[in-house]
């Protein structure tokens, strides 16, 4: 028998059900009128937008390929190790960073060394090459650390240089081959060869009866205008001969003495006229010596007749005539010996000149018989032949040394690189590219709508977004034809190939490859402006812009607006507009 309790519980849980039955069964019970009422459209209501005042940018949405850039293909130039034999890999190219003066790969066990340059390698540096490419290879040498002096000639400065950079990684320079060898020491006893012929040939012609005279007619020709040269310098070198200079010397002391003589006689001549005819009176006679007296008055003894002055007037007269015969003499002295000089000199060089044609003669028939002996032709064809071999000898010595291959050098025009793919493995030969080189800096590549293409500019700011949401801010570098990157198709449907250059790649590595979204800013506001959805603004018939700004529920009044830019939906107005406005958007 049950408790009370229980049979109570139970009774109440009944009458809840029953009763929670019924309100459900009411709620469904509507009358025709109700549910027509249900079903009817609801009045029409405005849908507005709030005005908001904020910074507007505006975005080109490209979709693209992060990736590294300028991908560039590299071949080999030419040979590895300086000879024609088969070319096989021995250590293929490994994917990674690529650093100037890095070995890139080897073939034959010889290395492809890598350096930064604009110019192809296209042929063996060997000592005395020159051009642009050699004063590239220079300038990567400096700046590895291996010096070398940029002149664009392959010198052996250059050639020390390479050798260091071989040894550096481990291996030696390109130095002649056996062939080469070879051929060096085949050219250098052709020299001695013919060398020795014409010396053997020299020997026998100047052994020859028929030269022997003309030769010592031409060394005495010789000699005799040695002679006849220095005789006519030392005449020239001289005034006046031993003979001259004895007789004017005596013509001098002549003249000094008829000088002397003559100054004597005029000297006489002057006393003789000078002197007095009569001499005054003293004392009185009579008058003792010492005994004063009255002062004498001084008397004047009658002058007598005029001195005789001839002699002495004849005596200057002969001595005048002296000194100018030995002054006359003098002279003819001098100019005897002025004509004798002159005669000597004129008589030297008439000597030099018949000594010169007297030796010019000589040699002439010495030239012409060495010409018509068989001696002399062979001796002048081994002079030819030891020309010849010389000339061969120093023109392969030019090239003869420490050289580049071809193939052992790859010039790159940015380094560091990143090596993306290889071609060739070990083992095998080599017969197109080795391998592909990209930048060290990550690109993005994509395409836009040929529209769109038209409001880009290289050198806009952008934003590379990856599928986490990270952004990282980039340029754009390029658009149309100069984002064409080798290798990839072209867009299709007339759209237009773009690149972009993240500004850093911290954060990016490992990601290339990957798909990303990037966003070209083409216009922003400097400042915030109000902004309104673009379905809110509306052209009247006037080509004026205007917006419905409701001013109470579904009241609304138009207001005319300025439009500027339009980005993601949006767009700038100016106008009676104030930040917080709601302006119709629609009607639902």
């Amino acid at each position: 028998m049950k408790s009370p309790r229980k049979l109570l519980a139970g009774v109440l849980t009944g009458v809840v059900v029953v009763a929670g039955a019924g309100w459900a069964v009411s709620t469904r019970l509507r009358s025709p009128a109700d549910e027509a009422a249900r079903r009817a459209a609801p009045n029409p209501s405005l849908v507005t937008a709030a005005v908001e005042r904020r910074k507007l940018v505006s975005t080109v949405v490209v979709s693209g390929t992060l990736e590294y850039g300028s991908p560039l293909p590299i071949s080999l130039a030419g040979v590895v190790g300086g000879t024609a034999e088969q070319q096989r890999v021995t250590r293929a190219p490994r994917q990674g960073r690529l650093a100037e003066g890095a070995v890139l790969m080897e073939v034959n066990g010889r290395p492809v060394f890598a350096l930064r340059g604009s110019v192809p390698m296209h042929r063996t540096m060997a000592p005395g090459t020159k051009g642009d490419d050699v004063e590239q290879l220079q300038r990567a040498l400096r700046r590895l650390g291996y010096g070398a002096r940029v002149s664009g000639v392959f010198d052996r400065a250059t050639a020390a240089a390479v050798t260091r950079m071989y040894a550096r990684k481990g291996y030696e320079a390109q130095r002649p081959t056996l062939a080469d060898r070879q051929a060096y020491d085949t050219l250098r006893r052709a020299v001695q060869t013919a060398e020795e012929t014409l010396a053997t040939e020299k020997q026998a012609l100047d052994q020859g009866r028929d030269v022997l005279p003309l030769k010592l007619k031409v060394r005495n020709a010789e000699a005799d205008l040695t002679s006849a040269q220095s005789a006519l310098k030392a005449a020239s070198g001289r005034r006046l001969t031993p003979e001259d200079d004895a007789r004017l010397a005596a013509a001098d002391a002549a003249v000094r003495a008829a000088e002397e003589k003559l100054l004597e006689a005029r000297q006489a001549l002057t006393a003789a006229r000078s002197r007095p005819t009569g001499a005054p009176t003293g004392a009185p006679e009579g008058t003792p010596t010492g005994t004063p007296a009255a002062t004498p008055q001084p008397t004047t003894a009658p002058t007598g007749p005029p001195a005789d002055t001839s002699l002495p007037e004849l005596r200057v007269a002969n001595a005048e005539a002296d000194l100018a015969a030995a002054r006359e003499a003098h002279g003819r002295i001098l100019e005897e010996a002025g004509l004798t000089r002159e005669t000597k000199a004129e008589e030297l060089r008439k000597a030099v000149r018949v000594a010169k044609e007297t030796l010019a003669t000589a040699r002439q028939a010495l030239r012409q018989a060495r010409q018509l002996s068989p001696t002399r032709l062979k001796v002048s064809n081994a002079r030819k032949d030891v020309a010849a071999a010389r000339a061969m000898l120093a023109e392969f010595a030019r090239t003869y040394g420490t050289s580049v291959p071809p193939g052992e050098v790859v010039f790159l025009p940015r380094l560091p690189a990143q090596v993306r793919k290889t071609s060739v493995k070990a083992g095998q030969q080599i017969e197109k590219e080795v391998a592909t080189v990209t930048g060290s800096t990550f690109t993005v590549t994509g395409s836009v709508e040929a529209a769109e293409s038209g409001l880009l500019r290289a050198g806009m700011e952008a934003a590379v977004e990856l599928d986490t949401g990270r952004t990282y801010p980039a340029t754009l570098t390029a658009v149309g034809e100069e984002a064409k990157q080798p290798g990839k198709e072209a867009p299709a449907d007339g759209a237009q190939p773009v690149l972009l250059t993240p500004a850093s790649a911290k954060g990016l590595k490992g990601l290339s490859g990957t798909a990303v979204t990037a966003r070209v800013t083409v216009g922003a506001t400097g400042e915030p402006v109000l902004v309104v959805p673009v379905a809110a603004v509306t052209t009247s018939a006037d080509g004026r812009a205007r917006v419905r700004v409701e001013y109470a529920t579904d009241r609304t009044r138009d207001v005319e607006v300025r439009t500027g830019l339009t980005a993601d939906g949006d767009v700038e107005v100016t106008g009676a507009l104030k930040e917080g406005d709601r302006v119709v958007v629609g009607v639902a």
